[in-house]
């Protein structure tokens, strides 16, 4: 639910932008800082969810989060100005850089090893399908308001509406928060050893040795002490070669543009000539085509591995991005692009989502839950979540700016990016699968 509610609240404002830009008569540079200043939020959420984690525990955390969700969902669909809305975007940003560490950490702490990919992928699945129902629920509002963003419904405006809905998977995430046991690895923390020795039991199986387990987790735990801010600095530049190894995964993977596919596609196929029940209507194709490549991940990810499915990903990026930047070269007759450069826009998006979910969707977030050494894993999950939203905050406020410059450019960008991250992987990211976290180092 915490990934849900992360995709659920990340994509939902795709059916608001042209809402609020009339509404609060906005230009594009201005309207890009309200939609991007959640992740604003969700930066500050991620830095500083690994210690509120670490001291209240992994389910508390989780229950905070939900009610900034739910604050978040209430105050956004009845602002009183701009400056109102964006401040409730904040707060929801906040919620959902919290779960986008404490989902993943969690799922790393309590998984058994053989498993641990698949089930961290569980994050990543959850978040697109989260994005593919924000969609449907924004095109059914949309339709019922007779296409009018703004047209009336339930005594708000359409768009209103589209924001308040997120209250409903709010409130049912605290609710099922209560009904998941707390992390063994927080539990050993402060010395409830025998509630942790039953969660792994019930985790791990009755047959493995759970006074080894618990020494191993102990050890390792001993040796880690507490991770802070400080243990991550040291090495050449500034972090240590493993930290910036995290940052550069959670960098490459925005920096392809992926979200713009899910924070302004309506708006995108709208500005090429779509009419704006149609553009919605691919909005939620795109989302669908995203959990299908998200499912392709979970089969792949713990049999072929993780740096094969991102180096595959990246190559199926650079072919759809650079599709679409051709596309988008092109002259618009009528206010449209030309229909085989249109379809070849349309097929290529959907190309470069499938590619993207395939891989690096769900290969970074599980990646980031395993790939630090014990002593540095809530801290530098932090920082490579911080860095991961940060890079999406640069994306998303400069996309209306770029693409009211120069369209096609702006997805040249994006192909470049993609095509880096394949070197990169090939030097810098070792492969995880199959290992206990016990054992990074």
């Amino acid at each position: 639910m915490g990934g849900f509610l992360f995709g659920y609240d990340s994509s939902v404002i795709n059916g608001a932008v042209e809402a609020i830009r009339d509404r609060y008569d906005v230009g594009s540079a201005a309207l890009a800082q309200v939609i991007a200043i959640a992740l604003i939020g969700c930066a500050i959420g991620a830095a500083t969810a690994g210690r509120i984690a670490d001291r209240i525990g992994r389910i508390r955390c989780m229950q905070i989060a939900a009610v900034l969700f739910t604050v978040s969902a209430v105050g956004s669909a009845l602002p009183f100005a701009l400056w109102d809305l964006a401040f409730w975007r904040v707060v929801g940003g906040f919620a959902i850089g919290m779960a986008s560490v404490i989902g993943p950490a969690y799922i790393a702490e309590v998984a058994p090893p053989a498993y641990r990919g698949r089930l961290g992928s569980f994050q990543q699945a959850a978040i697109v399908i989260g994005i593919a129902v924000s969609q449907l629920v924004n095109w059914g509002i949309l339709n019922a308001a007779d296409g009018d963003q703004r047209g009336e419904l339930m005594g708000l405006e359409a768009w209103q509406v589209m924001l308040g809905v997120m209250v409903v998977p709010a409130v049912l995430y605290g609710l099922l928060s209560f009904a998941i046991p707390e992390s063994p690895r927080y539990l050993i923390s402060v010395g409830k050893h025998e509630r942790a020795r039953q969660i792994l039991s019930e985790v791990e199986g009755s047959e493995v040795d759970l006074d080894a387990r618990v020494t191993e987790i102990e050890t390792g735990m001993r040796r880690e002490e507490k991770s802070s801010f400080k243990d991550l600095l040291g090495g050449s530049f500034f972090f240590k070669p493993i930290v910036w190894v995290g940052i550069g995964l959670s960098v490459f993977q925005q920096f392809v543009g992926i979200n713009v596919a899910f924070y302004y596609s309506a708006t995108l196929w709208q500005s090429v000539g779509v009419d704006p029940s149609d553009s919605f209507f691919y909005s939620f194709t795109t989302s669908i085509i995203n959990i299908v490549g998200t499912v392709i991940a979970m089969i792949f990810v713990d049999r072929v591995g993780r740096r094969p499915l991102a180096i595959i990903g990246s190559v199926g990026m650079v072919i759809g991005l650079a599709l679409e930047a051709w596309a988008f070269s092109s002259n618009l007759v009528d206010g449209q692009l030309p229909a085989t450069q249109g379809w070849v826009a349309l097929i290529a998006a959907h190309v470069f989502v499938l590619f993207f979910a395939l891989s690096w969707g769900v290969v970074v977030w599980v990646m980031l839950g395993e790939m630090f050494p014990n002593r540095l894993r809530a801290a530098a999950l932090g920082v490579a979540a911080a860095a991961q939203w940060i890079a999406n905050w640069a994306i998303t406020a400069s996309f209306p700016s770029l693409a009211d410059w120069n369209l096609s450019f702006t997805y040249v960008i994006y192909t470049v990016f993609a095509a880096l991250s394949i070197p990169f992987v090939l030097k810098f990211v070792k492969e995880t699968k199959g290992k206990r976290l016990e054992e990074m180092g």
